[in-house]
């Protein structure tokens, strides 16, 4: 069993697939670049980088005020 159109739900066709419309397609494609579809990731972030700068450093000094 194919599966459905994932904007409508309606059965997908070959031409379109896996939509069921060229509508469709065109919905699912202006979510993408309207940014409604978003992929998880940060930007421009060396993945090998540790970021120690999100995390503040504790100042034992400060605990004698």
């Amino acid at each position: 069993m194919a599966k459905p159109c994932p904007i409508c739900g309606k059965p997908a066709v070959d031409k379109f697939r896996p939509f069921c419309s060229a509508r469709c397609a065109d919905v699912d494609l202006n979510r993408w670049l309207t940014g409604s579809y978003v992929i998880p990731g940060d930007i421009g972030k060396d993945p090998d980088e540790d970021d120690t700068s999100a995390v503040p450093s504790h100042d034992p000094e400060d605990d004698n005020i």
